[in-house]
C-alpha cells in the first residue's frame, strides 16, 4: 500500500485520530501495513478492552485520545478480519485497524 492510497482510506473516516493520522502522514511520517496476516476485530478488541480496563480501575487516563473510541469500534466490527499497520512521527506512534478489502479504517489510536 503507497501512501496516498493509506492518506485516502484515512480522509473518509472522521475520529479524532485519524485526522491526527493523516497530518502524521502529511508530515511525512514512516508508515507500515502488515499486509500478510489479519485478525479478528473481536479478538483485538478482547485484548485492547482489557487493557483500558485496566488502565481505568488503577485511575490512569491515556495519555494519547482515541484509545475508548477504538475500543468501540473494534467491538462493532465483531468478526470481521482486520490488517493491522502504524504509523510513526516524531511524537507520536499509531495504531490503525484496517479492513480486510482495505478500503477503510475500522479503528485508529
Amino acid at each position: 500500500m503507497n501512501r496516498g492510497t493509506l492518506q485516502s482510506i484515512l480522509a473518509s473516516d472522521d475520529s479524532v485520530s485519524t485526522r491526527a493520522v493523516l497530518v502524521a502522514l502529511e508530515a511525512g511520517a514512516d508508515f507500515e501495513v502488515q499486509l500478510n496476516t489479519t485478525a479478528f476485530a473481536r479478538l483485538l478488541w478482547t485484548n485492547w478492552s482489557s487493557r483500558q480496563e485496566a488502565m481505568l480501575e488503577m485511575g490512569i487516563t491515556p495519555s494519547r485520545p482515541g484509545l475508548a473510541e477504538a475500543v468501540e469500534r473494534l467491538h462493532a466490527a465483531g468478526t470481521a478480519r482486520v490488517y493491522m499497520a502504524t504509523v510513526t512521527g516524531p511524537q507520536r506512534r499509531f495504531l490503525l485497524f484496517l479492513s480486510e478489502d482495505l478500503t477503510r479504517c475500522v479503528a485508529c489510536w
